[in-house]
């Protein structure tokens, strides 16, 4: 039997350890936190196939320049002197060109699909979850805007994704029970939503069923490596022993892999989400806010609005009230009747979104320490892109053949 340790007790950590328990691994998760928050729950729950499009692409520089100006903009670098940062930025302009978008494309929506198919036999056992198959409206409001949106949606379209292009009266038609005051939409009905909350506590219980030990509160310390191989794993309870190893621990990746003396250029990209109850009409659809970036997420009773990529630190916890104003702002732009206010910030969550300068996932056995696997980097992507991480993880764990092809997926 294969023991495993597995660093992050987030979705991409628990999703990992689902399915190697599911191929008989014996497997313990680690995590710093009470593993009772974290982007993993306070995402906008959404099951994406429709973007295919990596974040470093043409002309996001320029637009990132612009928005750096704007207070309540979804987009902020916040300056810091940093070898880190700049090496991050350098990377990320160097990739953000045609050729990078072109090559990325077809790995990312394999990616998702492979994803969506195993949140799919989630529900299939049990849908404790509210997994529900709507799609996903991109709404906009300008001319502009809409050409954008439309142009990726016919990609998204040669590429077997099923899209809707509506007008603003059909836009009213679909969401019917609420004002929406938009030009029109990309309607990406390939796409999916659950409660990210439920999610969680049903991989905690499965994972409990199955005898996976879960350690929280938990420090690493450091790692002890002989001949290119972990042999222990130094923590403020106690050492450990394993045949393999797996850092899935989000934006904290980093200063883990630091200790190995392995390095992952990934940023810290900080966003906010908050739920809005006892509305008197509301979304049924999921949607993005395209000219302000905001999320909206029916979850039963509740509607979630998430929004803002701020790159900074793990540190960094206070919560800019001008980003939350312009989420704020958007919302009751985009839906006149729900006059949303601006929430109590301690009603705020937040949460670090691990951004890698490429825009794609890490997913690969280390090429410095034999028995580690790392899967972080899943940026905005994270709860979309779970499973099927976690599946990838043990096939590469268990020395199988990978279920998809994953060279793009390695750390640069």
């Amino acid at each position: 039997m294969k023991n495993v340790i597995i660093i992050g007790g987030g979705i991409i950590g628990l999703c990992s350890a689902y399915y190697l328990a599911k191929e008989g691994a014996k497997v313990t998760v680690i995590d710093k936190s009470d593993m009772l928050d974290g982007c993993s729950y306070g995402n906008a729950g959404m099951i994406v196939p429709s973007h295919i499009i990596p974040m470093a692409q043409p002309g996001v520089i320029h637009q990132g320049i612009k928005w750096m100006f704007n207070a309540k903009s979804p987009f902020y670098i916040k300056p810091a002197l940093s070898i880190d940062l700049l090496a991050w930025l350098i990377q990320f302009y160097k990739n953000s060109n045609q050729e990078h978008v072109n090559k990325s494309m077809i790995p990312l929506r394999n990616l998702s699909f492979f994803s969506k198919e195993l949140y799919q036999d989630f529900a299939r056992s049990i849908n404790e979850f509210g997994y529900q198959e709507k799609g996903l409206l991109m709404l906009y409001k300008t001319e502009k805007v809409g050409e954008e949106e439309m142009k990726i949606g016919k990609i998204a379209e040669k590429m077997g994704i099923e899209v809707g292009f509506l007008d603003q009266r059909e836009v009213k038609k679909l969401e019917k029970d609420i004002n929406v005051d938009a030009l029109g939409a990309v309607h990406y009905k390939s796409d999916a939503h659950l409660s990210p909350n439920h999610f969680m506590a049903f991989l905690k219980a499965e994972l409990h069923e199955m005898g996976v030990e879960m350690i929280s509160n938990c420090s690493i310390v450091n790692f002890k490596v002989s001949e290119g191989k972990i042999e222990k794993l130094l923590t403020n309870h106690g050492n450990f022993k394993a045949d393999e190893f797996v850092i899935a621990a989000g934006s904290w990746s980093v200063e883990i892999a630091k200790k190995l003396g392995v390095k992952l250029h990934i940023l810290s990209g900080k966003g906010y989400s908050f739920n809005v109850e006892n509305l008197l009409s509301k979304p049924t659809f999921p949607a993005i806010l395209c000219e302000g970036k905001v999320a909206v997420t029916p979850l039963g009773e509740a509607v979630r609005f998430g929004g803002t990529l701020e790159i900074t630190n793990n540190k960094d916890t206070k919560i800019n009230i001008k980003r939350l104003q312009g989420i704020v702002e958007k919302v009751n732009q985009f839906y006149p009747d729900l006059k949303v206010d601006l929430p109590e910030t301690k009603k705020v969550w937040h949460g670090f979104r691990p951004c890698t300068p490429t825009g794609m996932p890490i997913i690969e056995k280390s090429k410095k320490i034999q028995n580690l696997t790392i899967a972080a980097g899943h940026a905005m992507m994270g709860l979309s892109l779970a499973p099927a991480s976690g599946k990838l993880v043990s096939e590469l764990l268990m020395g199988k053949k990978t279920s998809i092809d994953i060279t793009e997926f390695k750390s640069s």
